[in-house]
């Protein structure tokens, strides 16, 4: 079988090259993909940069892909060439331990296989999205609603269930007073969502030019975290604090920000992965500290279908294949998605 067009990094600090990989042959329950649209998600940078360590280098990164069956397995049921489909952070776990019977495949007791930089269970490294198709069992490929347009909906297979699921754990909506903190490719799914909840929504943000949109995308109120007047004003406010960003943060400061009982979950991994608070910020106001991390198949299919519901898309740049090195080095600046034109790929 011909090798599948591919943006590669060969080696840590190395530029991306165009290459081909393999995929193996569909398997009775697998689905081949043409891939037609991938995100460009941060995770890509650190693993790209080998900021957690363990990267198996080539790297073909991606895990934010849209696009169409292009063939199917025997044994396969859910879906038939020409259906539009997605695949988000995983490929495979399992399927047999108490997380992943109960449709919380991203806590399986033994792993989940990661969509791209994981061995799958036959021990191949898995390749990513930057690439014209890919072969993945029908258990973990997304339906994605008429209602969705492909390249919008690609962010929604990891930033968008990233919040999504917390904010339905904790119980987002009506009475709710939710704060993002952050707007990127996750806050600004994380204010759509939440204001869709019925939550009332605050931003905050180091940065004033995204008042506007925040209010756009059903925000209430927008605070600038670096005024300490505007920010005391909110304190035992929220019940419920999203952090989205990407870097080290004042936990304790933000910690007063909840009223009783109010939760602070982190949902954006920063480099360096290391938060230190002091346990009064907790113990004074019964709050809690917590932590989560994208949703499993069942929870990534319920936001698709709760977006297509209430016209939500993630906000996107479309580019080239060819754009690719450049958007990696402007990533916090796009408003608010790279999403990856994957046609381009391997034209001029």
């Amino acid at each position: 079988m011909p090798g599948v067009l591919a943006l590669s990094l060969p080696a840590k600090g190395a530029r991306f090259t165009l290459t081909t990989v393999e995929r193996r042959p569909p398997r009775a329950d697998d689905v081949r993909i043409d891939i037609a649209f991938c995100g460009i998600c941060h995770t890509d940078l650190h693993v790209g940069h080998d900021d957690w360590g363990g990267t198996p280098f080539p790297l073909v990164p991606g895990h934010e892909i849209t696009g169409v069956v292009s063939e199917v397995g025997d044994a396969v049921t859910r879906f038939a060439v020409g259906d539009r489909v997605g695949v988000g952070c995983m490929v495979d776990s399992c399927r047999k331990c108490a997380p992943c019977t109960s449709g919380e495949e991203q806590f399986c007791a033994e792993g989940f296989v990661k969509t791209y930089a994981d061995r799958d269970r036959d021990g191949a490294v898995t390749m990513g999205g930057y690439s014209r198709s890919i072969v993945v069992s029908e258990h973990y490929v997304l339906r994605i609603p008429d209602a969705l347009e492909l390249a919008a909906a690609a962010p929604l297979l990891c930033a968008g269930v990233t919040v999504y699921s917390p904010l339905r754990r904790w119980a987002a909506g009506p009475g709710r007073k939710v704060g993002v903190l952050g707007m990127g490719g996750l806050g600004h799914l994380g204010v759509r969502i939440a204001a869709a909840m019925g939550a009332e929504v605050t931003l905050l943000s180091r940065s004033p030019d995204k008042r506007d949109d925040a209010l756009r995308l059903g925000a209430t109120r927008f605070a600038d975290t670096r005024d300490s007047a505007e920010t005391a004003r909110l304190a035992g406010h929220f019940d419920l604090l999203l952090n989205t960003v990407p870097a080290p943060l004042d936990v304790d400061a933000h910690l007063g920000l909840l009223g009783v009982g109010g939760t602070f979950v982190t949902v954006g991994a920063p480099g360096d992965a290391v938060a230190s608070y002091n346990v009064f910020s907790l113990l004074g106001a019964r709050r809690a500290i917590a932590g989560s991390s994208i949703g499993g198949i069942r929870e990534t299919q319920e936001v698709l279908g709760f977006c297509a519901e209430h016209g939500i898309a993630a906000e996107i740049e479309t580019i080239p294949a060819a754009g690719v090195p450049e958007a990696w080095q402007n990533l916090s600046g796009v408003r608010y998605r790279y999403v990856i034109d994957v046609a381009t790929l391997g034209t001029a």
